[in-house]
């Protein structure tokens, strides 16, 4: 086996790539890290380089083949260096050096969306990532990050959408106003997701006005949504308790209402089927 390429942490790509992990200067060079198989395999077509130790590159050469039939290059490395560039305890072996990909909020609404998560002062990046992996799997069109939310590239974003940030189209730092008056003109419902909401999401169901194309805006993880916010919304929606449990979280919450929307959404025509690999 070839001995590793990038062997010193002091070398100019590990440097650059550890520099990544500050939000300024992700916004300067228009880059981010994607970690591990699941990751890397979902952003070939996204990545500038791919790092990976000998030891990976043999257990995923599905992967490696991959990237290097897109025409990327990849680069060995040593266990030191993966650790370096990595924000995880431990490291898979593979880390990819992407490009940033989100979406103008013009063209989210060109498209017609039928199915959108907004985020609105979401500070948590793995609740981002998160919604973002619910938002997928639920088959929304868009995701929309407000300006007063997380950085959709922070690493534990990234880490927990599981490959999902490349799947669907997300606009960043959109102001909510401006989310909510572009996504209404494109004939989109506004619904915000609130445990004090005066609408059931179950009599919303029931009422047969799930079936429109909606927008969900879901809020901070500690406050919900301010007053203003849920103001600018057709409907403030809370998900209904019928045990004991307190509340659910952000995440939870928003996985039942944007389900809830996709059923609603596709009940004529049947529902993707769910598989695990």
């Amino acid at each position: 086996m070839a001995a590793p390429e990038l062997t010193s942490l002091r070398s100019p790509r590990v440097v650059a790539a550890r520099r990544l992990a500050k939000r300024s200067f992700r916004g300067k060079e228009r880059r981010f890290l994607a970690e591990g198989p699941q990751s890397v395999r979902e952003a070939v077509d996204h990545l500038v380089e791919l790092y990976v130790t000998p030891d990976a590159a043999e257990r995923h050469a599905d992967i490696v083949a991959a990237v290097r039939a897109a025409g990327v290059p990849v680069l060995t490395a040593t266990d030191e260096v993966i650790a370096e560039m990595s924000e995880t305890v431990t490291p898979q072996g593979l880390v990819g050096l992407c490009r940033f990909l989100d979406t103008p909020f013009e063209e989210i609404l060109a498209a017609r969306p039928r199915l959108v998560a907004v985020l609105a002062h979401v500070r948590d990046p793995g609740n981002a990532g998160t919604v973002l992996r619910c938002a997928d799997a639920a088959g929304a069109d868009a995701v929309v990050l407000t300006d007063a939310s997380v950085d959709l590239y922070n690493p534990k974003s990234v880490r927990a959408s599981v490959g999902s940030i490349f799947h669907l189209p997300v606009a960043v730092g959109v102001p909510v106003e401006e989310a909510v008056r572009g996504l209404r003109g494109a004939g989109v419902r506004i619904l915000a997701a609130d445990g004090a909401g005066d609408r059931d999401l179950d009599a919303e169901l029931d009422g047969g006005t799930m079936g429109t194309p909606t927008a969900w805006v879901f809020g901070n993880e500690a406050w919900g949504l301010p007053e203003e916010t849920r103001a600018l919304a057709d409907a403030v929606v809370r998900v209904p308790i019928h045990g004991k449990a307190e509340s659910l979280n952000l995440a939870t919450a928003a996985a039942v209402c944007l389900y809830a929307s996709a059923r609603a959404q596709r009940a004529s025509g049947g529902c993707r089927s769910v598989t695990s690999s």
